[in-house]
């Protein structure tokens, strides 16, 4: 579980394709002093497993499903990568909650400068767009944002200067790909209504005509 904290931007060193997955070997400073091989670590919001360490170098492989759901599969050496580890039970709360698993990509049709700020706006699938709420939380690439409004297939954030510097959404161009990850409480409040919902259904009376007396 992550914060959408951003503690680091990396950057892909190499890039190694097999059949079914891909070997990044990514340059970080921060979160390289106190992880270990097997540890979780989020990669533009995508929860990965290192499986190798080098003095500020790690590495981690994605698999295929996970390459066809992200952004990852557009990396190339020299891109930066958004870096955060994973939650202690001991550290604040200062983002949201993150799982890591993202819930598919966002194209970027829109930036434009707001004052101080920058808007960015995003288009993504309806399955997405269903969970988006005005104020509510979004993970874009592991960061953790507020929505500022939302249309029909869209959606806006504002992007302050210390996130512009902090992580890699500065950099971002209308057009390109960014991984997106829906507030996951959102979603258990859903389930748990949608089963509840389905529960009122059955009484005493239910139970009998259909033999359970």
């Amino acid at each position: 579980m992550f914060t959408g904290l951003i503690e680091e931007l990396g950057v892909i060193q190499q890039i190694s394709r097999g059949e079914n997955y891909a070997r990044l070997v990514i340059k970080a400073n921060k979160v390289t002093e106190d992880i270990q091989i097997g540890d979780s670590i989020a990669v533009n919001g995508v929860c990965l497993t290192v499986v190798n360490l080098k003095p500020f170098l790690l590495t981690a492989e994605v698999m295929a499903e996970t390459l066809a759901k992200s952004n990852l599969s557009q990396l190339k050496s020299g891109h930066q990568v958004n870096l955060e580890r994973p939650l202690r039970l001991t550290d604040r709360l200062g983002g949201h909650l993150v799982s890591g698993h993202v819930d598919d990509v966002g194209i970027i049709i829109d930036k434009k400068k707001n004052g101080i700020a920058v808007l960015i706006t995003i288009r993504t699938s309806p399955q997405v767009m269903h969970y988006i709420v005005s104020k509510g939380s979004v993970a874009i690439d592991g960061t953790s944002l507020t929505v500022a409004s939302v249309r029909e297939d869209n959606f806006q954030v504002s992007l302050i200067p210390h996130t512009r510097q902090a992580t890699n959404l500065g950099n971002k161009k209308p057009g390109e790909m960014v991984n997106l990850e829906v507030d996951i409480i959102g979603k258990y409040i859903e389930k748990f209504l949608t089963v509840s919902k389905k529960e009122e259904g059955i009484s005493l009376d239910f139970l009998a005509a259909h033999g359970y007396t």
